[in-house]
């Protein structure tokens, strides 16, 4: 297995600490029908995203396992990155449902960091993987049709 650089700790770092201020600030589960509507689909999307990776192969870190293989199916079929995707809307459902601008704050600061995490992320799997870029011209990154 390759060892995680410096970047690796701060990128998961900086994530953990912006999801822990959101959880730790507010409810985990929004009251409203929409917000809950979109908490749901975070959690279901998280959930297909791991079922179709498996559980044993989820990394935190960007740096690619030994042996890991390119998973093109499930979720992974239209984004690249949908356990980021599941995290921003879950997070994003439980900002809206008790906003205060501290907790949009750690929000927008951990969309910035999980765009940077992919970046690099994607540039190590391009490294790896030689039909990477294929795939990439195929797939959105986190939201079909806009990014």
């Amino acid at each position: 297995m390759k060892r995680q650089s410096v970047r690796s700790y701060v990128l998961v770092g900086v994530q953990f600490v912006c999801m822990g201020a959101i959880l730790l600030t507010g409810p985990w589960f929004a009251g409203h029908a929409g917000f809950f509507t979109l908490e749901l689909l975070g959690i279901l999307l998280v959930a297909w995203a791991i079922f179709t990776m498996r559980i044993t192969k989820v990394n935190v870190f960007p740096e690619v396992r030994t042996g890991s293989r390119l998973v093109t199916n499930g979720p992974y079929r239209w984004i690249r990155h949908p356990m980021y995707t599941a995290g921003l809307m879950i997070l994003l459902a439980l900002v809206c449902e008790f906003f205060s601008y501290w907790r949009g704050f750690w929000w927008v600061l951990l969309s910035a960091d999980l765009i940077a995490k992919l970046c690099y992320e994607e540039k190590l799997l391009r490294e790896v993987f030689d039909d990477y870029e294929a795939y990439c011209l195929r797939t959105w990154r986190l939201v079909p049709w806009i990014f």
